[in-house]
């Protein structure tokens, strides 16, 4: 009769080695799910400040051009109504200015979530590659070659390499085109509103 086999984790937990091995990963593997969910809670962060920004962009619009109209209303046809054509360039250039900064935040905002998306995936590659050792570990027991799999599993690591595609239009430069067509819409506007 031949001998009971051990399960690979009673192997495991014989071997100080393998079972030293297993709890690092383990460990390391809490470590990594918990870098992902900072990860995503960042990215969310910054979704909500974009979404902000996009807000007080169209919020400061409306109230600049709501602003100007209600004060060349009151008074269409006095004195001051060629004097306020020659100042338009003062709220004009005020409104350009605020656009072109909000334009630069969102634009900033944009490449920051696009920075932690990058982070993100790296993140849960890891952890996919960490989890497939572990059932690897678990499975083998003490058959599980520490030299090997802990070098092949380094390889792996130092010889992922990020494909960096060829930059084309993206949604992000879309967004940048729009809201400077809505800049220069809105200094249009700000210019007949004082003028006419």
């Amino acid at each position: 009769m031949e001998p009971k086999q051990q399960h690979p984790l009673h192997q495991i937990a014989e071997t100080p080695t393998h079972k030293l091995l297993l709890k690092q990963w383990l460990k390391e593997e809490e470590l990594i799910l918990n870098r992902i969910s900072l990860k995503e809670t960042q990215i969310d962060s910054v979704r909500k400040e974009i979404t902000q920004l996009y807000i007080f962009f169209f919020l400061f619009h409306s109230i600049a051009l709501l602003l100007l109209f209600n004060a060349s209303s009151k008074d269409p046809f006095g004195a001051k109504g060629s004097e306020s054509c020659k100042r338009s360039w003062i709220p004009s250039l005020c409104s350009l200015l605020c656009s072109l900064g909000i334009i630069w935040a969102v634009r900033y905002k944009t490449d920051v979530e696009c920075h932690l998306e990058k982070l993100f995936e790296r993140e849960k590659e890891d952890g996919q590659l960490l989890a497939r050792c572990v059932e690897e570990l678990k499975k083998k027991g003490v058959e599980f070659d520490l030299l090997k799999e802990v070098d092949a599993l380094r390889r792996a690591k130092s010889l992922r390499v990020e494909t960096k595609v060829v930059r084309k239009w993206s949604a992000r430069d879309f967004v940048s085109l729009f809201f400077f067509s809505v800049s220069c819409i809105v200094l249009g506007l700000t210019r007949v509103i004082l003028c006419n």
